[in-house]
């Protein structure tokens, strides 16, 4: 095998590395928002002992704001957004997937 091909499958095999680690870190950020808004979920609801739950029987998330318009932003412009996560029920709300938040643009 000449030099060059062994270069070429080093750097192959770095590139795939490379994105195997990306993958596994966008994941495990993903999960941890997740364990984030669970636990303050569940604080919230604890912490309040007036919570009237809207929906009996089963857990229920409640978005104070379903679309977040930011208007024209320059390229390069830094822009932020909150919005707050209710759980109206009265049983744990719980992930079964990675929560996933979905950006449109030009709409």
């Amino acid at each position: 095998m000449s030099k060059n091909a062994r270069n070429a499958r080093r750097a192959d095999r770095s590139k795939r590395q490379g994105w195997l680690i990306a993958g596994l870190l966008i994941a495990g950020g993903l999960l941890l928002i997740g364990a984030v808004l669970f636990s303050s979920l569940q604080s919230d609801r604890n912490s309040n002992p007036d919570f009237m739950p809207e929906v009996s029987g089963q857990p229920s998330l409640e978005v104070d704001r379903e679309v977040i318009d930011l208007g024209d932003v320059k390229l390069g412009q830094t822009v932020s957004a909150t919005f707050t996560l209710t759980n109206v029920g009265d049983r744990p709300l719980r992930f079964s997937q990675a929560p996933v938040v979905q950006v449109a643009a030009g709409c």
